[in-house]
C-alpha cells in the first residue's frame, strides 16, 4: 500500500467530484470520482488515503512540482483520515 494525500479536487457540470491524490514527491498519483451529493451524504473527502501500487498512476510533467508541494503540505497538517 502507497500513501497519497489530496491535491486537488474539480467539480463538473454534470454533478462529479474528481478527487486527485498524490504521493508526497508528487511522481505518482491516483484519481477517485464521485457525486457531487455524496460530499454531503457521504462520509466526506479524507486529506490522505492508503492504495494499492497498481491504483497509481504517473503525474503529469507539469503538474509534479505542485502536486508534490499540495501533498507535503496536507500530510504536515493532517492525519490520513482527517475530513477535508
Amino acid at each position: 500500500m502507497t500513501t497519497v494525500w489530496l491535491v486537488d479536487r474539480q467539480f463538473d457540470s454534470k454533478g462529479l467530484v474528481r478527487l486527485t491524490y498524490a504521493t508526497e514527491d508528487g511522481r505518482r498519483m491516483h484519481t477517485k470520482e464521485l457525486a457531487e451529493q455524496r460530499l454531503v451524504t457521504g462520509d466526506g473527502v479524507t486529506a490522505g488515503r492508503e492504495v494499492q501500487e497498481t491504483a497509481l498512476g504517473e503525474s503529469p510533467a507539469d503538474e509534479i512540482e505542485r502536486f508534490a508541494s499540495e501533498a507535503s503540505e496536507m500530510a504536515a497538517e493532517h492525519d490520513l483520515d482527517d475530513v477535508v
